[in-house]
């Protein structure tokens, strides 16, 4: 497996960015995981950052209908929470760099309790989107510091499965969020979908706060760094060629991701397959699978390296993505898409693991945020473009798209995550 690079110049110079090992999830037993309570601290911090990201993808036949809109204007309730994603992350990672780590994560926790329930007041899709965006905006606070915090709190050969442990809760939550919402709408209106993500996202954020170890980093506030310096650190990861290549490599998944579920529900929502709201809110226990797969995936990547690991995910992706054009509906969702999310969980945990071998020390949240900014700008987009490609030709057409990219992302991550040398 790569090794760490040295520690950046900033970092260097700025004792406030070293880390003092007093204490942290690693000291526990448990194999070199941690505690138990640890463990499930970062999964609950997945689970509920993605609890409301995705919420809208069940209901958008739905909202297409009530709001006599176009798949376009609909897919937009997607993508706005995601734009807002790409938005904050980067800023995020840069402001937050020297704060307290859990303080970040619980505080965006409650945050993100209000716009959801605010949510529920829209009178149009405009105000929707409006909220969505919020919620974007905020989530970042809780998935980009998290990763980080596994990234410093435990040791590198333990690495691998706790990120893998973490993207797990992640697809419950997603899972989780999207079932509630669906259900939700179809049996009461669309409005209780977000009360109800509302209030399970409070009690969240009381079960972070409670379980969460505070982290073993102590900074020194007679070294501060100013906002500007942080992010004129943030912008020289770009000089980095292996994390340029991170970078693309979010992007093209969750354009994947996103392109695939978002437009599937129109597809299975057409004939033959003609499913409900509610159908297509269970369609997303597909997202069970990475409960089991990626956990085993990080096990995998301990094995084969993180270069050969991202290989097998973005290969499995593009794979999932040519079997929905079955015209069975269990091959589409058991093998395409379990294929599709399968892949794309396996290289988030990969993509998150190689970002701390890529990145310097003291740069890591900051790396982190602008992963999560391609990531998400690479969602947004693919919630809006695959609309255009369905006005040419459906859903073949959007498949078609979605390889062309995980293609480009496959060839971007082999050149570079090559071995550093000397």
């Amino acid at each position: 497996m790569d090794k760490i690079e040295g520690v950046s110049p900033l970092t260097a110079s700025n004792p406030a960015l070293q880390f003092v090992k007093e204490r942290g999830p690693e000291s526990s037993s448990h194999g070199g995981l941690g505690s138990f309570q640890a463990i499930a601290a970062v999964c609950l911090c997945g689970i509920f950052a993605f609890l409301n990201l995705y919420v809208t993808q069940p209901m958008l036949p739905l909202l297409e209908d009530i709001f006599h809109a176009s798949k376009s204007v609909v897919g937009l309730t997607v993508s706005a929470a995601t734009l807002g994603v790409a938005i904050s992350a980067p800023l995020l990672g840069a402001l937050t760099e020297q704060m307290d780590r859990k303080r970040v994560i619980v505080v965006s926790s409650i945050a993100l309790a209000i716009p959801t329930l605010l949510a529920a007041t829209s009178p149009g899709l405009h105000t929707l989107d409006i909220w969505r965006f919020f919620q974007g905006l905020i989530s970042p606070g809780i998935f980009a510091i998290t990763i980080t915090y596994i990234g410093e709190e435990w040791e590198r050969h333990a690495l691998p499965i706790v990120m893998s442990l973490y993207v797990s809760g992640t697809a419950l939550g997603g899972f989780v969020g999207r079932v509630t919402a669906g259900v939700a709408a179809e049996r009461l209106n669309w409005q209780w979908s977000f009360i109800i993500l509302g209030l399970l996202t409070l009690a969240g954020a009381a079960m972070i706060a409670r379980w969460l170890p505070a982290e073993r980093r102590v900074i020194s506030h007679e070294h501060r760094i100013s906002p500007a310096e942080q992010l004129r650190a943030m912008l020289r990861h770009f000089r980095n060629p292996r994390l340029a290549a991170t970078f693309v490599v979010g992007f093209g998944m969750l354009f994947a991701l996103v392109g695939t579920f978002t437009y599937i529900t129109f597809y299975l929502a057409d004939p033959p397959f003609n499913l409900s709201t509610e159908a297509l809110s269970y369609l997303f226990a597909i997202y069970l699978i990475g409960l089991l797969v990626t956990p085993a995936g990080g096990f995998l990547i301990r094995r084969i390296g993180l270069r050969a690991g991202i290989a097998v995910a973005v290969s499995a992706c593009l794979a999932g993505a040519l079997v929905t054009l079955s015209h069975s509906l269990w091959i589409v969702i058991i093998i395409g898409l379990g294929l599709v999310c399968t892949g794309v969980f396996l290289a988030q945990a990969t993509a998150n693991s190689f970002l701390r071998v890529a990145a310097p020390e003291g740069g890591r949240a900051s790396a982190a945020g602008l992963y999560i900014c391609c990531y998400y700008i690479g969602g947004t987009i693919g919630g809006v473009l695959p609309a255009y490609a369905w006005s040419l030709g459906k859903w073949p057409a959007c498949v078609a798209l979605i390889v062309c990219v995980l293609a480009i992302t496959l060839a971007v991550a082999l050149v570079g995550w090559r071995e550093k040398t000397a």
